[in-house]
């Protein structure tokens, strides 16, 4: 029975098989870490242990969502909000650093730094992907 829905197989080209809606989702989700920063949350609630608890639930979310959802191309979708993620950071810091602090901070301050933080959080996106990916096999 056809419900109308296209589902993109193995042979679909990479971006029809991300699911955009989700890496939007989880983006927004991890975006959490740096405005508890931006808004000094984190120091009002105390360093280190705050910005690493909001790591491990946002880890936590991202891996239980894709998992519980039945995300199809967990792997995929989560390294591509990690990516999202990372772009998302480095627009928001260019933005937002001037104004709080009257000077341009972060990784548009530090060119250098975009690369590693990119590629980091592709890795974070990457392992989160994989559990989630274990989890939805456990599932069935």
């Amino acid at each position: 029975m056809d419900t109308g829905k296209h589902v993109p197989g193995p042979g679909a080209r990479v971006r029809d098989r991300i699911n955009w809606p989700l890496v939007c989702l989880l983006t927004g989700i991890a975006l959490i870490r740096p405005l508890f920063s931006i808004a000094g949350w984190s120091d009002a609630l105390g360093r280190p242990a705050t910005p690493l608890i909001l790591t491990a639930a946002i880890s936590l979310a991202w891996i239980l969502i894709p998992a519980l959802t039945r995300a199809r191309e967990p792997v995929l979708t989560l390294v591509c909000a990690g990516v999202a993620y990372a772009a998302a950071s480095i627009v928001l810091s260019g933005i937002l650093s001037p104004i709080l602090t009257g000077e341009l901070q972060g990784p548009l301050a530090h060119p250098v730094a975009i690369l590693p933080m990119t590629l980091m959080n592709a890795l974070w996106g990457t392992a989160c992907g994989l559990c989630a990916q274990a989890l939805q096999h456990l599932r069935r």
